[in-house]
């Protein structure tokens, strides 16, 4: 093993003693390559298989470097096929990539990475999270029926895709006005993202597992996401009043306001965050939208 790592060591300082200029330019231009179709693939299942080749290439390497000789050859049978899964995994977003390359989307990204914009301030979500705890509880008290959904790490952008955008502060008036019983936008999903009514009006895949027969098409929509993210995802039932919410797959029903509150205060506001980690926290998300 030592020996692996020291001639590892010894071909990395190989390659950096003959580095040169038009190296430096040949790595930028890989790098933004990636990033560009990071940033178009991003919102997709996809993100999440590629972060799947990542973990089995770090798993490569270690196997590697310990001489296992088994995993080794397991490993190295699937990576050297790598580009053909590749190609066969992602047609569908090499495809869009390409689309949304002569759409100009990936000048935009191009120029997001130079202008990268101003992150998104806890103080924002707060306000979003008690915007919609106030709607709720009007909703509940007039039986209006509503699925809210508080997008976390899991991007959505699918579900964004299905619905119509919107892009506004959360207040208590918009929530309601959107969820009116026979307003276009009342039978599907709200997505909030970053503190902002991102999107309304989307469609949530339905869970496949049995639930209790008083819940209905939101109470399963909103598990079914749960199930596929690590969204948390609340229900306003039309016929009981009652406020659920989902989290993992596992739905919390009829559940106070305090307790809503309690949930997306925990999940979206950790209570201590110093200065140091609301700076951490909206690098975090910059990096990720």
């Amino acid at each position: 093993m030592i020996e692996n790592i020291s001639t590892l060591f010894n071909r990395i300082i190989s390659v950096f003693s003959t580095f040169k200029i038009i190296d430096f330019f040949d790595i930028a231009v890989v790098a933004i390559v990636i990033y560009i179709c990071v940033r178009i693939i991003r919102e997709t299942r996809a993100m999440q298989l590629v972060k799947g080749i990542v973990f089995l290439s770090v798993v490569f390497l270690i196997v590697n470097l310990l001489n296992m000789e088994a995993s080794s050859y397991i490993f190295g049978s699937i990576f050297s096929n790598i580009l053909l899964i590749v190609v066969i995994i992602f047609s569908p977003e090499l495809r869009n990539i390409l689309e949304q390359i002569g759409k100009g989307t990936a000048r935009k990204s191009f120029s997001t990475l130079i202008h990268p914009g101003v992150a998104v301030e806890l103080k924002e979500i707060e306000n979003a999270i008690e915007a919609t705890i106030k709607a709720c509880s009007n909703m509940s008290d007039d039986k209006v029926g509503a699925l809210i959904v508080f997008e976390n790490e899991t991007l959505l952008g699918n579900i964004i895709q299905s619905g119509t955008l919107v892009d506004a502060k959360v207040t208590r008036e918009l929530v309601e006005n959107i969820f009116y019983p026979k307003t276009p936008l009342h039978d599907g999903a709200m997505v909030i993202r970053n503190g902002r009514v991102y999107a309304a009006g989307c469609i949530l895949p339905l869970t496949k597992k049995d639930v209790k027969s008083s819940f209905g098409t939101r109470h399963r929509a909103a598990i079914g996401l749960s199930e596929e993210s690590d969204a948390v995802v609340v229900v306003v039932s039309e016929e009981t009043g009652a406020i659920s919410i989902a989290r993992g797959g596992v739905l919390s029903h009829n559940i106070s306001d305090g307790d809503l509150r309690d949930v997306l205060m925990s999940t979206f506001v950790p209570d201590g965050s110093s200065s140091d980690d609301k700076i951490i926290t909206k690098l975090v998300r910059k990096v990720k939208k």
